[in-house]
């Protein structure tokens, strides 16, 4: 896809989703942080549940390692995969200590550095908490871009290239927000609403399917 179509598709998705913006709650960095790291193959609004009580003592680095892994899973129980998030998240607490002074590094690769931090992870927080330009590539993300035909690739990583590829980069934190919502209250997994969509003309899913 030419970079003006591309760009004509944001634009119209802008029109459609004008508030779209990060549905965690939080309120520094490093309770973005953990949100993202519990929000893997959980719901924002499971995530925003659990994170309220969380972060009523556990809002630091600091405070989250007074945890044992045992405590934090329990409390986190509900995100699922509890014990492999309770791990990430002390451990990252622990580098962000050890290694960082206590706050949340500021780039890309200083966030991947963190354990249980990957791409999608630190493009987020890079992004929402630091105004960073990064797309993060999560399921919704992934789906739409390859219907669209934004993307053609089979995984985050290359879905991530293409995008920057034929997006400008001034608008690619934006746009990781107008594919998510697009992916979950339009064209969702199972039953794309291709009457409801402002790109179908645009639109390689819809062209083939129509």
């Amino acid at each position: 896809m030419d970079k003006s179509t591309a760009q004509k598709i944001i634009d119209l998705l802008a029109e459609k989703y004008p508030d779209a913006r990060p549905e965690l709650t939080y309120s520094s960095p490093y309770e973005l942080l953990v949100a993202v790291i519990l929000s893997a193959q959980c719901t924002d609004k499971r995530v925003n549940i659990v994170t309220r009580e969380l972060f009523k003592e556990y809002n630091t680095p600091e405070k989250m390692l007074t945890l044992t892994k045992e405590q934090l899973g329990k409390m986190i129980y509900s995100c699922g995969f509890y014990n492999s998030k309770s791990e990430h998240i002390l451990s990252a607490s622990k580098d962000i200590v050890e290694r960082f002074g206590g706050n949340v590094p500021d780039t890309i690769e200083d966030l991947q550095t963190l354990a249980g931090v990957g791409k999608k992870t630190a493009n987020v927080v890079y992004a929402v908490a630091f105004g960073g330009d990064a797309i993060a590539v999560d399921t919704h993300v992934f789906r739409v871009s390859n219907r669209i035909g934004l993307a053609d690739g089979k995984t985050p990583l290359k879905v991530e290239s293409d995008l920057n590829q034929v997006l400008d980069k001034s608008v690619w934190s934006k746009a990781h927000h107008y594919l998510i919502f697009h992916g979950r209250y339009t064209c969702k997994s199972q039953k794309p609403d291709c009457g409801d969509c402002p790109v179908s003309a645009y639109c390689k899913y819809h062209f083939e399917n129509s």
